[in-house]
């Protein structure tokens, strides 16, 4: 199967250094190997924490060589998620990376108030989604982290969405506010939150890219059905960012497109002080190992930020 929008992201990479990135509790075959391969490709630097005695045997069995890598011991998951966290407080890691422990747990260490990662923004996960058969690649938010989000909420969704296409360096962000229909129905709440957005985006209140909803979600990718529903914008049509009502909606959109259309899905949140590449052990080869050039070419867009506030 061709991957080309994710090979186009690897390639983006490879002028870069490595993200020192700090992988929670990699005790598993699928976690270990991913972030061993994303090392080998130099998208990482991966800096191992949790049980040593584990990890070792995790590496012994599957003949992954971990000479070259730090190793932070801790004793268990949470442990594990903890001292990941710390590092990123430390500066020693500009990304974190799931390992075999449930996302609640990673997640809940970044937002812990005292000793968290957290920002001004709401945290909220991104996918980008490769489908075979659409031109572009797609960014779907937020399937994974926000359950019911309020306006305000989305607001966040939005420009993390936004600010995460440039790091991609899409030419442009067109972000598509879905509903069930492309007309503002008072009955259907998601319809007047787009409507709003779209206002907030006219005023500044979201910057940097091109919004339009609401959108139902064949015209939002669909020229022709744009054109069959008369709906004239920069976006109906050619949407490259969709921004699900809530999470049940966008993590069926993902997986409906991951099962029914062989599209990979590379997954990251952002909203924290760095971004946290969120694997499963069901993500492909090449989606693992697309999620962390995502995770790479956000950490250099935050590098090339931090060098002209320095200048």
């Amino acid at each position: 199967m061709s991957h080309e929008k994710y090979q186009r992201l690897i390639d983006a990479t490879k002028p870069l250094a490595p993200a020192a990135t700090a992988v929670a509790h990699p005790c598993d075959e699928s976690s270990l190997t991913g972030a061993v391969d994303a090392a080998r490709r130099g998208l990482i630097r991966p800096i191992l924490v949790g049980p040593r005695a584990k990890i070792e045997a995790v590496a012994r069995q599957f003949g992954l060589d971990i000479s070259g890598y730090e190793l932070c011991d801790a004793s268990h998951s949470h442990a594990a998620a903890a001292q990941a966290v710390q590092l990123v407080a430390q500066g020693r890691a500009e990304a974190l990376m799931k390992g075999s422990l449930h996302t609640d747990e990673i997640m809940g260490a970044v937002v812990k108030r005292d000793t968290g990662l957290r920002t001004a923004r709401r945290i909220s996960h991104c996918f980008v989604v490769d489908v075979p058969t659409h031109p572009d690649a797609l960014i779907i938010s937020d399937a994974a982290v926000n359950i019911a989000p309020t306006l305000e909420d989305k607001v966040d969704i939005v420009q993390n969405a936004i600010d995460l296409t440039r790091a991609l360096r899409f030419p442009e962000a067109r972000v598509a506010i879905l509903s069930a229909v492309e007309t503002v129905n008072p009955k259907i709440p998601s319809t007047v939150e787009a409507a709003a957005l779209c206002k907030m985006a006219d005023r500044g209140q979201i910057t940097g890219g091109v919004l339009d909803g609401p959108l139902a979600l064949d015209n939002a990718i669909s020229i022709e059905a744009a054109s069959i529903k008369k709906i004239a914008s920069p976006v109906a049509g050619r949407a490259n960012v969709l921004i699900v009502p809530d999470l049940e909606a966008g993590n069926m959109l993902a997986k409906s497109l991951s099962m029914l259309a062989q599209a990979d899905c590379a997954g990251i949140v952002l909203g924290a002080k760095v971004p946290v590449i969120l694997t499963s052990r069901a993500d492909s080869v090449m989606a693992r190992l697309a999620s962390c050039a995502v995770a790479l070419l956000v950490a250099q867009a935050r590098r090339e930020s931090a060098g002209k506030a320095i200048s």
